[in-house]
C-alpha cells in the first residue's frame, strides 16, 4: 500500500522532529499497532527518526 507522496513528505518532516516512531499527524505509534509500524518501515520513514 503506497502512501500519497504529499503525505509521505509531511510524515518525514514530522518524524524528523521526534525520537520515537510517530504517525503522519505526529502521534506516537503504539508498538502493538503492527499495521502502521509496517507501513512506517515500508515507506522508509524509519530512516528519519531524530537521533
Amino acid at each position: 500500500m503506497a502512501v500519497d507522496p504529499v503525505v509521505k513528505k509531511n510524515w518525514i518532516e514530522i518524524q524528523r522532529q521526534h525520537n520515537v516512531p510517530v504517525n503522519a499527524i505526529g502521534v506516537k505509534i503504539d508498538p502493538k499497532d503492527e499495521k502502521t509500524l509496517n507501513i512506517w518501515k515500508e515507506e522508509g520513514i524509519d530512516e528519519f527518526v531524530k537521533k
